[in-house]
């Protein structure tokens, strides 16, 4: 019993971001104008359905998703920031391009939303949709996680 209350303790403190996590789907990020390229589908493809594990000292799962020793970072960004940016920079070539408009097609509402900065050399970012869905941008495509 004191064993089985010890370990609760220790895992009351973790993280909200620690966990198994699904890569339940890809859709073609809003800033890719055409189709994406053949490899960018390809790579879709292989992801969709794998998971992600983060823990403290590192990521696992699909290579391109692991990290060694992440410098985690958990900030509060606006639409416009979300995905490294890349909603601004849509605006900044287009003034009808509206970041909050552009975040809530792809589920976030609200005005800011957490992002686990990971300080990994893959430089993914996950975005939280809520507490159970987070987003990440790779390669022409934003794929969406589910907490397991």
């Amino acid at each position: 019993m004191v064993v089985f209350v010890w370990t609760l303790a220790a895992f009351a403190g973790d993280p909200f971001y620690f966990g198994t996590w699904k890569i339940t789907s890809g859709v073609t990020a809003p800033w890719v104008q055409g189709k994406p390229y053949d490899d960018d589908t390809a790579e879709m493809k292989s992801l969709t359905g794998k998971t992600i594990v983060i823990k403290a000292g590192e990521i696992s799962g699909p290579k391109i998703t692991m990290c060694k020793g992440p410098k985690y970072r958990v900030v509060d960004f606006p639409a416009n920031m979300l995905f490294q940016g890349a909603f601004e920079e849509m605006q900044r070539k287009d003034k009808t391009a509206d970041p909050d408009k552009l975040a809530a097609k792809l589920g976030f509402h609200g005005k800011t939303f957490q992002t686990l900065e990971t300080g990994c050399a893959n430089e993914l970012d996950y975005h939280f949709v809520d507490e159970k869905t987070a987003e990440f941008a790779l390669n022409n495509y934003i794929y969406t996680l589910k907490k397991q």
